[in-house]
């Protein structure tokens, strides 16, 4: 059974910065498509960051320039850097694992830009 466990979530200034963990387990890892989304209060999930099992990465445009997504496959971990964060990155940030054609998802992580 696959288990997404995320954290690094909190409360930073404007113009800081944050690392998501999302730490993953009951699947081959480095053989998944792995997806960081967010959802803001009042607004519908958005993709923010991926990183194919080749590490190939895709962002939105949102996250360009600010934000990277990594993985550890030998730590089974996918992470998401995220600098000079602006408020409107508000949000509950979630991993995601698409494999054997199906989508995982973890619990979520808040993630608060507020001075």
């Amino acid at each position: 059974q696959v288990q997404l466990v995320e954290s690094g979530g909190g409360l930073v200034q404007p113009g800081g910065s944050l690392r998501l963990s999302c730490a993953a387990s009951g699947s081959i890892f480095s053989r998944t498509y792995m997806r960081w989304y967010r959802q803001a209060p009042g607004k519908q999930r958005e993709l923010v960051a991926g990183i194919m099992s080749s590490s190939t990465t895709n962002y939105a445009d949102s996250a360009k320039g600010r934000f990277t997504i990594s993985r550890d496959n030998a730590k089974n971990t996918v992470y998401l850097q995220m600098n000079n964060l602006k408020p409107e990155d508000t949000a509950v940030y979630y991993c995601n694992m698409l494999t054997g054609g199906r989508n995982y998802w973890g619990q979520g992580t808040q993630v608060t830009v507020s001075s």
